[in-house]
């Protein structure tokens, strides 16, 4: 798995990274697209040249953006997209934030302080639950 964040200059490292792919089978990550808008048209024309039967049949290239006008259409409609969204309500975004957390991490201070581990632990993901519930409302929210 090879992980690059695209932004000024990374273009071409992008390129190399997905014909190693293709020629190993090895999975591709570009992160941040949305900050490369200029290098998407080379990404689109990088998709649009693939022979598929001359790229490994493992490999896989992820990407990851914030929505952006000037991401290629045929880019997406060529994959699957995948979208990750907090939940809504207060209670909704406590109770995620509870079930990722293991028993081994909820317990982590039990022999120093317990308490006030826990307290901290629930203080916190209370302001962050709070902070994105808050989001939605944009700069009228604070």
């Amino acid at each position: 798995l090879h992980f690059i964040s695209l932004g000024q200059g990374q273009g071409p490292k992008a390129e190399a990274l997905i014909k190693l792919g293709w020629d190993t089978g090895d999975w591709v990550c570009l992160q941040n697209c949305h900050l490369a808008a200029s290098w998407m048209g080379k990404l689109e024309a990088i998709q649009e040249s693939q022979d598929p039967a001359k790229i490994s049949e493992d490999y896989r290239l992820w990407l990851t953006s914030m929505p952006s006008p000037l991401f290629p259409v045929p880019v997406l409609q060529n994959g699957i997209k995948i979208t990750n969204e907090p939940p809504k309500g207060l209670r909704a975004n406590l109770g995620r934030t509870f079930q990722d957390i293991s028993e081994d991490v909820f317990e982590a201070c039990s022999a120093t302080k317990p308490f006030e581990y826990k307290v901290l632990l629930f203080g916190l993901s209370f302001f962050h639950a709070v902070i994105l519930e808050r989001r939605k409302f944009g700069p009228i929210g604070w």
